[in-house]
């Protein structure tokens, strides 16, 4: 795969991708072409399965006031 392809994401965007993965409900997706983007990715998603969205907290108070 040609890495000029995709834009360059550094450890923390995969991180927050996976996050967000988690966090909408879609299946994991890590990239297959670069192990430590894979790795950073499933870091992030398994941080994200256990916490909660951010966006979903500030809903909830929005909606309570």
């Amino acid at each position: 795969m040609n890495n000029l392809s995709q834009p360059l994401m550094t450890d923390e965007d995969w991180i927050n991708q996976g996050k967000a993965d988690a966090w909408s409900g879609n299946p994991r997706r890590a990239p297959e072409h670069d192990p430590q983007a894979a790795s950073m990715y499933d870091l992030g998603y398994c941080e994200g399965e256990i916490e909660r969205s951010p966006l979903q907290s500030r809903k909830k108070n929005l909606a309570t006031k």
